[in-house]
C-alpha cells in the first residue's frame, strides 16, 4: 500500500495520542536520569550494574531487529521476490530497532557524554568494542537501506534510483548479512566470559552461534508480528501467502536452535539440571517448552498457517521466547552478592517511553512514505 493510500488516516488519531502520551514520560524520565545520574535514576548496583536497559533495549532490542538482514538476504540474495513487500517496512524496523540500541546504551552507561570515544579510541582486544563498532556501522548500513524509501516520499525518486542500483544494494545486504552475524553472535560470545557464574543451562562454547540463530527466529517472528498489525491498522490486506512462508522460515530456524542447544546440553550431561527444581531450571523450561518447542509445533501445522490470528499468537510466543532468553542470560550471569534488582520506575519509564517513541515514528513513516508499496520498480 502507497503512502498515498494511508492519507485518510491521521497520525495522532487512536494510539498516536496514547505514544505522545509516553513519549512524554520518557522525555521527563530521561531529563532525571541525565540530571542525576545512574545511582539516582536506577536500582542498579554492583552486583547487578546491567538492568532494563541492557536486557531490554541492547540484548533483546538487537535480536528483534535481525528481520532487517534475514528479509533484505532472503529477497536480494536467494531471490525470494514474494518477500519484496515486506522488505521496506523489515528494513524499517530494523532501523528503529537499531536506534533503540543506540539510546538503551547512551543512558546506560556512567557518562552518556563519552559515548563517542569508541569510535576513536579503540579496543580491538574487546568484544564489547566489536559489537559497537558494528551496530555503528549496521545502523549506517540501514540509513541507507531505507533511504530510498525517504526519498521516493520526498519527491526525490533520481536518488532513489541510484541508491537502489544493484551494485549499491548487492553492498549494502551484503554487508548487513555479515555486520549482523558478527555483532549478533558477539553478544553471546560476551558471556563466555562468565563459566562461573552463568547457569549451565545457558552457558556454552555455542552461546555466540545461539545467539545468532535464535535473532534469525525472533527477527522473523517480529516481521509477522508487524505485517499482521500494519495490515490490521493501516486497512490493507493480510500477506497471507508471506506469513506462511515466514512460519515456516521460523519453524525451520527454531528446529536449528533447537538441535544445537539442546544436543549440546544432552552432550555435556547438563540435561539433568533443567528438572532440577530451582528458579534457572523453570526458567529454562518455559523458554525452551513455551517460546520454541510449542510455536516450532504450532508453526508446522497447516491449520495454523491459514488462521492469521493464530499465526499472530504464535510468532508472539516465538518472541517472548527470545526476549526472555536474553534476559535470563543478562540477569543471570550477574549477582552472587546479597543485591536484588527490580527495575526503578525511571528505568522502566525510559524502556517503555523510548518503545513509544519508535513506535509513533513507525506510525508516521508508514503514513507519510510508501513502506509497504511494492515498488515495482525494485527488480
Amino acid at each position: 500500500m502507497a503512502a498515498q493510500e494511508n492519507k485518510n488516516i491521521q497520525l495522532m488519531s487512536g494510539g498516536g495520542k496514547v505514544l505522545l502520551a509516553l513519549v512524554g514520560l520518557f522525555g521527563v524520565a530521561a531529563l532525571y536520569r541525565l540530571a542525576t545520574g545512574l545511582g539516582a535514576a536506577t536500582n542498579l548496583n554492583d552486583d547487578y550494574p546491567w538492568g532494563l536497559w541492557i536486557a531490554m533495549d541492547v540484548m533483546a532490542g538487537v535480536a528483534l531487529a535481525a528481520g532487517g538482514f534475514a528479509i533484505a538476504a532472503a529477497v536480494y540474495i536467494f531471490n525470494m521476490k514474494k518477500y519484496k513487500p515486506i522488505v521496506r517496512p523489515a528494513i524499517l524496523t530494523a532501523y528503529f530497532g537499531y536506534l533503540l540500541v543506540a539510546v538503551g546504551i547512551f543512558f546506560d552507561i556512567g557518562k552518556p557524554h563519552t559515548l563517542w570515544h569508541p569510535l576513536f579510541m579503540w579496543q580491538p582486544h574487546s568484544v564489547m568494542f566489536e559489537v559497537v563498532m558494528c551496530v555503528v556501522m549496521y545502523l549506517a548500513v540501514l540509513t541507507f537501506e531505507f533511504a530510498p524509501t525517504f526519498f521516493e516520499g520526498t519527491g526525490r525518486k533520481d536518488l532513489a534510483e541510484k541508491l537502489h542500483s544493484r551494485p549499491v544494494l548487492f553492498f549494502l545486504v551484503i554487508a548487513g548479512i555479515t555486520l549482523s552475524f558478527f555483532h549478533q553472535s558477539s553478544l553471546g560470545g560476551l558471556f563466555l566470559l562468565m563459566p562461573s557464574k552463568l547457569h549451565h543451562l545457558w552457558w556454552t562454547t555455542l552461546l555466540p552461534y545461539n545467539f545468532y540463530i535464535s535473532a534469525i527466529a525472533a527477527g522473523l517472528a517480529m516481521v509477522s508480528f508487524e505485517t499482521v498489525l500494519a495490515a490490521k491498522i493501516f486497512k490493507h490486506d493480510q500477506e497471507k501467502e508471506i506469513l506462511q512462508g515466514l512460519a515456516t522460515g521460523t519453524a525451520v530456524t527454531l528446529l536449528i536452535y533447537l538441535v544445537m542447544r539442546l544436543g549440546d546440553i544432552v552432550a555435556k550431561g547438563n540435561l539433568g539440571l533443567a528438572f532440577e527444581g530451582s528458579t534457572a531450571s523453570m526458567l529454562f523450561l518455559l523458554e525452551i517448552v513455551g517460546g520454541a518447542i510449542v510455536p516450532m509445533i504450532l508453526l508446522a501445522i497447516p491449520a495454523i498457517k491459514k488462521s492469521i490470528p493464530a499465526l499472530f499468537i504464535t510468532q508472539l510466543l516465538v518472541i517472548l521466547g527470545v526476549v526472555m532468553n536474553r534476559f535470563s542470560v543478562t540477569f543471570l550471569a550477574q549477582g552472587g552478592g546479597n543485591s536484588t534488582y527490580f527495575p526503578s520506575f525511571v528505568e522502566i519509564s525510559i524502556t517503555v517511553g523510548l518503545i513509544a517513541l519508535l513506535m509513533f515514528l513507525y506510525r508516521a513513516s508508514v503514513i507519510k512514505l510508501p513502506v509497504f508499496s511494492h515498488a515495482k520498480t525494485e527488480k
